[in-house]
């Protein structure tokens, strides 16, 4: 739990209602992060606001505190709701509905998500038995629209998070109508690294008189990140680098760049003993939820998730991001680096480079400004041994169905990935707990151990 120290400011002298400042407290969040200091009190005077900070600065909180608090008192209407926030993805819709909702509920107020990728039945029936907020992606937004499923003339507040994702992924477009369709003295809200791309046009138009608040340079990295690049000989030295890397007690993410590798990554890590769950495209939204929540609860240590995971994915503690193949552009790079050290905790990031991604790389971090010296390593040299600290004990893979031979003949064939089936995907740990595993014989004890803790992984901390 985080304390208030004298003359630091509290939620209550900002102006938050004290049920709500109750509700963080119960959660561990006592005194506000630099960002919601600086726009709480512009945001609850009902300011137009424009908030520009790096990934884990606590922008969620300061959006959701307002909405909830300017809203509370209000007439639910069936398909009209007073609040609207914007995502671009899934799983940030998903992430951001669980902070709002406590926060709502104290007031008396309820939340609906919005996003495609499901069944929309329930979400019409969830408006239509009225609704405060809704948190939305602009597609599915514009879906339901179209069919007269919910309108937005009565929204009070909008809220538009991670406008430039929005503007990355091609939904300026939509989020334009989206916006051009509340009433146009409502309050609005946005949230954004940066303002290229568009999103300078979106807050010309639409954002009256904004007060303008940041927090950190814009895509800097944060100071409690420490940045490695290991050069590695070849595929396999990487196979086994990246293997040792994840077998450590604490949550960590891999960054692959296709949604084959990373489903293929996580599936041979569950069968080496290191619990893993996938992340990326292809996935339905019941996976992505369910790979999710082991991941969010400690089941799952590890994450191996596509470019999805890079702005989406808000779990504290993690301590650990390795670049197994290393991104296209700077930004991405920053955005996958910024799932850690979050919520001003430490966080270790890790770049595995092969002999012919090194000129490249190198002008990815310049631009970046990220300075680390590369170094020549194996799975078995020290700075690794070091970094992984403590080897997570073995747990066994889930046993996977075999699929029924075919009538033509031929050998069943195991399915499933990483985490599939019925609830928890795996089911515990082998006793006496052998030291993790990983393929290609990495070595698996000795040298300094550097002492780590799962944590508890609760996303609020830091929205």
């Amino acid at each position: 739990m985080t304390s208030v120290q004298p003359g630091e400011p509290t939620f209550e002298s900002l102006g938050v209602p004290e049920r709500v400042s109750r509700v963080l407290a119960d959660q561990g969040i006592a005194s506000p992060f630099p960002i919601q200091t600086g726009t709480l009190p512009d945001t609850l005077a009902g300011r137009d606001v424009l908030g520009r900070g790096k990934t884990g600065s606590g922008k969620t909180l300061a959006f959701s505190i307002p909405l909830v608090a300017r809203l509370a008192g209000g007439q639910r209407r069936p398909s009209k709701p007073t609040g609207l926030v914007l995502a671009p993805t899934r799983e940030l819709a998903t992430q951001i509905t669980a902070v709002i909702e406590p926060l709502a509920a104290a007031l008396g107020m309820n939340v609906t998500t919005i996003f495609g990728g499901v069944s929309q039945s329930r979400q019409v029936s969830a408006l239509r038995a009225g609704v405060d907020i809704v948190v939305a992606c602009p597609g599915r937004l514009e879906d339901l629209m179209k069919q007269r499923h919910i309108a937005l003339d009565a929204v009070q507040i909008t809220v538009l998070d991670e406008a430039d994702h929005m503007a990355d992924l091609g939904f300026l477009p939509g989020v334009t109508r989206i916006l051009a369709a509340t009433p146009p003295n409502g309050q609005r809200l946005l949230f954004s690294a940066t303002l290229d791309n568009g999103v300078d046009k979106l807050v010309n138009r639409f954002l009256h008189n904004p007060v303008t608040h940041s927090v950190d340079e814009v895509d800097a990295p944060p100071v409690a990140m420490t940045h490695h690049v290991f050069h590695v000989s070849g595929a396999a030295e990487k196979s086994q680098l990246v293997h040792l890397l994840a077998s450590g007690t604490g949550r960590r993410i891999l960054f692959m760049r296709t949604k084959h590798q990373a489903r293929k990554l996580a599936k041979q890590l569950t069968d080496a003993g290191v619990p893993s769950v996938d992340l990326h495209g292809n996935l339905s939204q019941p996976a992505r939820d369910r790979n999710l929540a082991a991941f969010s609860s400690g089941d799952a240590r590890v994450l191996v998730a596509t470019d999805i995971a890079a702005r989406g994915v808000h779990v504290d503690d993690v301590q650990l991001v390795v670049h197994v193949d290393p991104p296209v552009e700077h930004k991405a790079y920053l955005h996958r680096s910024g799932r850690t050290a979050r919520a001003g905790s430490a966080g270790d990031v890790v770049t595995v480079v092969l002999p012919e991604q090194r000129r490249d790389t190198q002008q990815l971090l310049r631009k970046a400004g990220i300075t680390a010296a590369p170094q020549q390593v194996r799975a078995d040299s020290a700075s690794v041994i070091e970094l992984v600290g403590e080897i997570a004990p073995h747990r066994e893979p889930p046993v996977r169905p075999a699929t029924p031979p075919s009538r033509g003949g031929g050998g069943g064939r195991s399915t499933g990935g990483s985490g599939r089936g019925n609830g928890s995907p795996f089911r515990g740990n082998a006793a006496g707990g052998r030291p993790g595993a990983s393929s290609g014989g990495a070595r698996r004890g000795g040298g300094p151990r550097r002492p780590r803790s799962a944590g508890s992984g609760r996303a609020q901390t830091s929205s």
